[in-house]
């Protein structure tokens, strides 16, 4: 009982940026803070983490808002910045929603890096980082197609349609089909459908229904990616190719045994290390180079790519390894391709 009263105090120190010595380097409190509960935010913890001790910040700590709703995310973020936050890595609620908020965060001398989702222009934030989604999506897709003989009929199910990325995402799979000249057709799209009775009801009763007029499968989004996953192994046939997104042990399986072909992989964990680190860099004194090789896509013209890679069986025991070096190489030429240090 003591030692567990003594580590939670610790723990809270830690977090006040006063335990460890290791910490007094930094005043620099980063908050990581999704749109709502979703796996896919799950490495942002532990990233987080990481930053904390491997940057000296004085925090570096994981918050959700209970719901996936705007208002509930713009509590939170206020509340975070007055008990003292001073950098964000925020999922945006609403691309341009949540813009209100943080640019509260700056009138208040944040800084916030749009984070795995972007903002549209104009925003107080810095710039945004995450995976290329509808790059992501497009490769995904040509994936599928070389699977299925560069022929036949393909279902998308994806996420939900607050999310800035779902459009980008949607666009792209149509134009890998059209690129096709007709020999490809995406017959269905489903949106909205990133969490669990959602994805089950309406991939479950579309499968029930169609699986004999579809001949493949790319998912853009994990809940459906790990459902349509588990529907195709129900069904047990594997004529109807897929590929799926992100890392969820029940697509690796699947992919293993011969169920999805492959998956495109995302790196959250890098997004907030990295995040983290930038957001320190910039609190100390740097300055983002204006002539950065930035890039842009349809919210924003100041885009850093996250990394994204395709998985098949191959290399599906080993996809961890493939993310880690994207990282690697993004965190070793960072401040010299996008920032001026003194």
């Amino acid at each position: 009982m003591r030692n567990s009263i003594l580590k939670s105090g610790l723990a809270m120190l830690a977090v006040a940026g006063l335990a460890s010595p290791a910490l007094a380097g930094s005043d620099t409190k980063v908050a990581l803070v999704p749109g709502g509960p979703h796996p896919y935010f799950a490495a942002w913890e532990q990233a987080g983490k990481d930053a904390m001790k491997d940057f000296s910040l004085a925090a570096g700590d994981y918050r959700v808002p209970q719901k996936w709703e705007l208002s509930q995310q713009s509590q939170l973020l206020e509340s975070l910045l007055t008990q003292g936050y001073n950098a964000f890595l925020i999922f945006p609620g609403d691309a341009v929603g949540t813009n209100a908020v943080v640019q509260e965060i700056v009138d208040n001398k944040g800084i916030a890096i749009a984070t795995a989702g972007c903002l549209k222009d104009p925003t107080p934030a810095l710039f945004c980082m995450g995976t290329d989604t509808g790059n992501s999506a497009y490769l995904g897709t040509k994936e599928l197609i070389k699977a299925m003989g560069g022929k036949g009929r393909i279902a998308h199910f994806t996420g939900f349609l607050v999310d800035p990325n779902t459009q980008l995402r949607i666009d792209a799979v149509k134009k890998a089909a059209d690129e096709t000249n007709g020999a490809v057709t995406v017959v269905q799209v489903i949106a909205d459908i990133d969490a669990p009775q959602p994805a089950e009801e309406k991939i479950n009763a579309y499968l029930a229904a169609h699986a004999a007029d579809v001949d493949g499968i790319v998912t853009t989004a994990w809940v459906p990616a790990v459902t349509a996953a588990n529907s195709l192994r129900k069904l047990g046939d594997k004529r109807i190719k897929m590929v799926g997104i992100d890392h969820d042990e029940v697509v690796i399986k699947a992919i293993k045994d011969g169920f999805v072909n492959g998956t495109m992989l995302q790196n959250p964990y890098g997004q907030g290390y990295l995040g983290s680190y930038v957001l320190n860099k910039l609190r100390g004194g740097c300055k983002l180079k204006d002539d950065a090789p930035w890039k842009s896509n349809a919210l924003t013209k100041k885009f850093v790519d996250s990394g994204t890679v395709f998985v098949d069986a191959s290399q599906a025991d080993n996809y961890v390894d493939a993310m880690r070096a994207i990282t690697k190489t993004i965190l070793a030429n960072f401040e010299k391709d996008y920032m001026t240090c003194s």
